[in-house]
């Protein structure tokens, strides 16, 4: 007879780790020009792959007697995973929707509870000898350990959710930055960051509540039954790390990232300026000049208008564009454009010059590039879907 040296809790751990860092080479072997964003996602997947080994060695009833025996340094190292991950996926968000990201002095300011763990493992573990590692392993119960470390944990958990919390955040002032600036904003695609960052948050969250469980039984005798929880934790982890790496294997911008500028206010020129306490006020001839150009010249025809083009044509600085818009127009440069694509397409549908043209080739003439968000937003503005507004203006 052989021994069984794995159960199934311990196979979902390791394939875990396996799918992590199988994931993680490929990424570092692609060489794309948003190589940045892969290393920042390769190392947060190593992470994700030296978490579940921790828990393999902390709490794994057969694998634990196969670390003690193949060195006590394995325990703890790979604990280090747990502080690391959270600023490598709020990196890893920013490189993805900033142009040209790059790590300031300030963003180590996330490693500091990462450089005081490992200072304290420095000290008071390895610093040790392997006879004292031995017995400490040994001994090792959680119920008899002392209590601090569970509030440890508990911080470590919430500080991955404050950083999950974070790179939220990021993607919400992002994407209203891409509707301010961008008319055409269905090739910028979050959907595969949305997934990541919301996926692990969620087990964030679940690991904050096993490690108040934790304390809630152990320190206060509070019957509850965080094993449990636990390998469900573990196993949701699993199913996650398995769909994001199917799912983004699938989408190119995993690997290309975001051709997009970060969202900064652009200085005003001097002609721009305006007196301190009329820095609130638009000048009519500017929302005249806008309307007026909107009408004679068309440049919403364009599908790539951006504010910045717009602005360049108009001769305006960006930022007094986008409030003669927002405040005069009461919308954002998103909306702004495409309501008068949608006006233009009403005039074409309308039009029996233009009868033998598709929907298709009106959508494409008045700018739109995608026909989810031109029915989306025609509807929108006239209450019926291209097809039904043309059969309503052209009666047969």
């Amino acid at each position: 007879m052989y021994d069984v040296i794995f159960n199934t809790h311990d196979v979902v751990l390791l394939m875990t780790a396996y799918q992590c860092i199988l994931f993680a080479l490929l990424l570092l072997t692609i060489k794309r020009d948003k190589y940045i964003c892969n290393i920042f996602l390769a190392f947060f997947l190593l992470q994700q792959a030296a978490i579940p080994l921790d828990i393999l060695i902390s709490f794994g009833a057969e694998f634990r007697h196969i670390a003690l025996e193949w060195s006590p340094n394995l325990f703890y190292v790979f604990g280090f995973g747990y502080w690391l991950e959270g600023p490598l996926l709020l990196w890893y968000t920013r490189s993805l929707i900033y142009k040209d990201y790059k790590l300031r002095l300030k963003d180590s300011i996330y490693l500091i509870p990462f450089i005081i763990y490992a200072g304290y493992q420095l000290i008071f573990y390895y610093s040790l000898d392997a006879t004292d590692k031995v017995t400490i392993q040994e001994q090792y119960d959680l119920v008899v350990a002392p209590q601090i470390m569970n509030y440890v944990t508990l911080f470590r958990e919430l500080f991955r959710v404050a950083l999950g919390v974070m790179c939220l955040i990021e993607i919400k002032r992002y994407s209203q930055h891409i509707r301010t600036n961008f008319s055409d904003i269905d090739k910028i695609d979050l959907t595969w960051l949305k997934i990541l960052v919301i996926g692990f948050l969620a087990i964030r969250f679940w690991a904050v509540l096993v490690a108040a469980m934790i304390i809630l039984s152990i320190s206060f005798g509070i019957t509850t039954n965080f094993e449990i929880m636990g390998l469900a934790g573990n196993y949701i982890t699993f199913l996650l790390v398995s769909i994001l790496i199917f799912f983004g294997l699938g989408h190119s911008s995993v690997f290309e990232g975001l051709d997009l500028p970060p969202p900064q206010q652009p200085e005003a020129t001097k002609g721009d300026q305006e007196p301190e306490g009329q820095k609130d006020k638009i000048k009519p001839e500017m929302i005249e000049k806008l309307a007026h150009y909107m009408e004679q010249e068309k440049p919403y025809l364009t599908p790539a208008l951006t504010l910045e083009k717009l602005a360049g044509q108009l001769r305006l600085q960006p930022r007094l564009l986008s409030n003669i818009i927002n405040r005069h127009f009461d919308c954002n440069f998103f909306e702004f454009i495409n309501s008068y694509r949608v006006e233009e397409a009403k005039r074409m549908l309308a039009d029996k010059q233009y009868s033998d043209k598709t929907m298709l080739d009106i959508m494409l003439d008045v700018g739109f590039n995608s026909k989810a968000t031109f029915n989306t937003l025609f509807k929108k503005k006239s209450g019926m879907t291209p097809s039904e507004y043309r059969k309503s203006v052209q009666p047969v």
